[in-house]
């Protein structure tokens, strides 16, 4: 074998040739790898009513995502608050129902999309713009921390030269309800002090429908942790479920779904 052709092989062996892109028709859940859409195996989000104590959050975002699957006006969508209270849980199962609904002749067409690179949203415009479909553009636990990443992003979602497609509209998780950490000292550092909150305010301020998440108390806490137990049937054990709660100094959905895979542990269950 020719020398060159030896070299040639290793290198592709090395860094093999991106694998084609996924049919954007064909599946419910992709990841954008910031070269091509990647289906997304087992997406299979709770349902929605196990997602306990935030029926106006699931109410809003439910309707916007049907708006967009019938290729109606949307708006994108800021789902901030408290760590573990459902956020990301909320967007994958908000679009699992949107989809069920279709299935069931409810009208329109959504897939989700999770992306990780932002800087590549342009290209993921460009190939998402001619299919005929809506896509729920899933950016999980954005943190800011630069003011040009924030200017950048807040350009691509309003106010670029190239338009965003209608078919494609944002849902973004983020702990700040700003997105970028704020300082007292911004009021005393800027010339003009409304110039620096301005700044970093503008960024949320491009999300048309924003849902707060707030922090569990522990009525709450036991009542998704029975949701759960009731769901998987498992012994539901209130005294415990608050100190598994208080050994981690947190309440929350997700605190209470650790507890539960515990409880299914010891009983020598699956979940």
């Amino acid at each position: 074998m020719d020398p060159l052709d030896r070299i040639a092989a290793a290198l592709e062996r090395l860094s093999p040739p991106p694998a084609p892109a996924a049919d954007p028709r064909a599946h419910p859940a992709y990841r954008w790898t910031g070269e091509a859409l990647v289906p997304t195996r087992g997406f299979a989000p709770l349902p929605l009513d196990r997602l306990i104590g935030i029926d106006r959050q699931k109410a809003a975002l439910v309707a916007n995502l049907t708006r967009l699957a019938a290729g109606h006006a949307a708006q994108d969508v800021l789902l901030w608050g408290a760590r573990g209270t459902g956020k990301s849980a909320l967007v994958k199962s908000a679009v699992a129902a949107v989809q069920a609904a279709s299935d069931q002749g409810g009208g329109g067409d959504l897939a989700l999309v999770e992306v990780t690179a932002l800087d590549r949203l342009p290209a993921l415009f460009a190939a998402l713009a001619p299919v005929p479909r809506g896509f729920a553009l899933f950016v999980d636990d954005l943190g800011v921390d630069a003011p040009a990443e924030a200017r950048a992003l807040r350009s691509m979602l309003e106010g670029g030269a190239e338009p965003r497609p209608a078919n494609a509209r944002l849902l973004v998780t983020a702990n700040r309800r700003h997105l970028m950490p704020r300082d007292i000292a911004e009021q005393d550092s800027a010339i003009n002090p409304r110039d620096s909150v301005d700044d970093h305010l503008a960024l949320a301020d491009r999300f048309g429908l924003s849902l707060g998440f707030h922090t569990v108390d522990q009525d709450h806490y036991l009542r998704i942790v029975r949701g759960y137990t009731q769901a998987h049937d498992l012994p539901f054990d209130a005294d415990e479920a608050v100190r598994w709660a208080t050994q981690r100094g947190s309440r929350s959905g997700r605190v209470a779904w650790q507890y539960v895979v515990d409880v299914a542990g010891r009983e020598g269950r699956g979940v």
